[in-house]
């Protein structure tokens, strides 16, 4: 008699077990967690979890469609090379001569392929030929070339 009510005494006063099991998703349709899987989204791509940002569904990324400039490889945009031309540079010249992308290109200041090549004329030693510059020239360049009594065409 006393074993008994002991026993119903320690039955009675057990503590609740609060730790719930894990909820085991994707497991059939009869388990009520199969199908979406609780992901509230369809059950493909939106589904899963690693889908890179700009992905398109298999279309070409927005990123790519636009000749931006995305670091190295085959997918940088065409730059024009840029050329400094230095006034002693001039001095190969004949006088008279007018010093523009086509002469310079002639005289091997410049690479034969180039489609656009950017040139600038700035100070870099004496110049002593008349020559006719027709390009971009800095403003010290400018009075260099007349002093020597050549000119300036803008262009």
């Amino acid at each position: 008699m006393i074993e008994k009510r002991v026993m119903n005494n320690f039955l009675s006063h057990l503590s609740s077990i609060t730790i719930k099991k894990k909820k085991r998703v994707g497991r059939g349709l009869g388990s009520g967690r199969g199908a979406k899987s609780g992901r509230g989204t369809t059950r493909h791509q939106k589904a899963r979890e690693n889908i890179p940002l700009g992905f398109e569904g298999g279309q070409g990324r927005l990123t790519k469609r636009f000749p931006l400039l995305r670091g190295k490889g085959r997918n940088r945009s065409r730059k024009d090379k840029r050329y400094v031309i230095y006034t002693k540079d001039l001095n190969a010249m004949n006088d008279g001569d007018i010093v523009d992308v086509k002469k310079l290109k002639e005289m091997g200041f410049i690479d034969k392929k180039e489609m656009y090549p950017q040139v600038k004329v700035i100070v870099g030693g004496k110049l002593e030929k008349k020559v006719t510059v027709k390009l971009l020239i800095s403003q010290s360049a400018k009075t260099a070339v007349e002093k020597a009594g050549g000119s300036v065409k803008s262009i």
